[in-house]
């Protein structure tokens, strides 16, 4: 059973105006919301938005929309579909360090009675609760104002224009050695963000609690460029987590967006990345446990014209020698045939990395299928020193996220 003003949808689906709780305004705001973002999460209708490839939640003036992963388009969009594809997205946000659920967030997500947004909540106040419970640091940082005794430097200017009658005082920048420092103060802005958007479920009394063990710090308006102030020590290093939850809740946060007076957290991601990061995960956990000494790489680009590179998502190695190139693409293949763009794309893949097998990898939705080739062939007539291959292969193994992804891939080289 789904909480009050939930929403669950799956990606490209259209969710129009009046529907399940979602009214004008909140379009209105998911409108704004993707202007401010060059317009790539939806597509706007005159009655309706029509979602793209991204996954996750939007939390808007008291709605909660979540956005599920789908990779056939006619299949059933029941309650245990929307459960099982639920389970699916936490499990490869969690397989690829993007969430870490819980002990209460699990037991919660099994009943989905909880969205994502719950389950980020929770995962940073628990980490919160840790930080205190392990010991809140102190920072030196300097403090401008009046003080009973001369510290510090002396500013003249601020001196005699506050003390000409208050003699006893002096106006001073002087060193203070508290817990009122950047990080409490980013950690603080998070805390009454997720307390506001926690109002009415199971998190807010435990998001009070928090805020009363956590010490009072100065209110700031972090930004992308405050996160990059903050200091990294040997002291610090417990906060990483925290801090990265912070960002990510503080930076995806929209009070007031575009002047109107919806309050909105919009925790989105790219669905054809994450299927690539997953994929990635797998292999290189599969490769460690494999008898054969394979390497293998993300992100491995090489200049192509000018200052344009090319980069194909997972490179695998044995030795210096390229065995195979994967790019993956998160989309049925069934009824249609790679693009024109995409087979141009491997054919140079396979020139510039001198790799003699590329392949073009599918998800599918068959829980009996492993791993499949189809259309295996030569790009150009008498050019046989490489090809390449599509594969599908299953996302799911009974009815749960597949976790041998990786061991399939590599029976591909055998």
């Amino acid at each position: 059973m789904l909480k009050k003003n939930t929403i669950q949808v799956f990606e490209h689906s259209f969710l129009p105006i009046g529907e399940n709780g979602f009214e004008q305004r909140h379009f209105v705001a998911l409108s704004k919301l993707n202007a401010l973002q060059d317009y790539q999460y939806f597509d706007l209708k005159h009655n309706g938005v029509v979602f793209k490839q991204f996954v996750g939640v939007i939390q808007v003036d008291g709605l909660t929309i979540e956005i599920l992963p789908k990779i056939d388009r006619y299949e059933s969009e029941n309650e245990d579909n929307k459960a099982k594809w639920q389970k699916v997205l936490i499990q490869m946000l969690k397989v690829t360090k993007k969430l870490k659920i819980q002990q209460v967030g699990q037991a919660n997500v099994s009943k989905q009675s909880i969205h994502l947004l719950d389950i980020y909540f929770e995962w940073f106040l628990s980490e919160v609760q840790l930080l205190i419970h392990q010991g809140l640091i102190k920072q030196y940082y300097k403090q401008t104002g009046n003080v009973k005794a001369l510290k510090g430097k002396l500013e003249f200017a601020g001196h005699i224009n506050k003390n000409l009658v208050h003699k006893e005082r002096f106006y001073t920048t002087h060193q203070v050695y508290e817990k009122d420092h950047l990080i409490h103060q980013i950690l603080g802005q998070a805390l009454d963000i997720v307390t506001y958007l926690s109002k009415g479920t199971y998190l807010y009394s435990k998001c009070k609690t928090v805020q009363l063990d956590f010490p009072e710090v100065k209110a700031i308006r972090a930004n992308e460029n405050t996160f990059s102030k903050i200091p990294r020590s040997r002291k610090t290093a417990p906060y990483e987590t925290a801090l990265a939850i912070a960002r990510l809740i503080i930076l995806n946060y929209a009070p007031n967006i575009s002047s109107g007076s919806e309050n909105m957290l919009a925790l989105l991601f790219d669905m054809n990345s994450l299927w690539e990061e997953y994929v990635l995960v797998r292999l290189k956990q599969a490769a460690q446990e494999s008898s054969e000494y394979i390497e293998v790489y993300g992100q491995d680009s090489k200049p192509f014209w000018n200052a344009i590179t090319i980069r194909p998502d997972i490179v695998l190695k044995k030795g210096s020698e390229v065995v195979l190139i994967i790019d993956t693409k998160w989309k049925n293949i069934d009824q249609t045939q790679p693009s024109t763009h995409d087979l141009r794309q491997m054919y140079v893949y396979n020139e510039y990395w001198k790799s003699q097998r590329s392949l073009l990898l599918y998800p599918s939705n068959n829980t009996l299928l492993k791993f499949e080739i189809q259309d295996q062939f030569v790009p150009l007539k008498g050019d046989e020193h490489h090809h390449c291959s599509l594969g599908k292969i299953s996302v799911l193994s009974d009815g749960k996220l597949c976790e041998n992804i990786g061991k399939h891939l590599l029976d591909f080289l055998e």
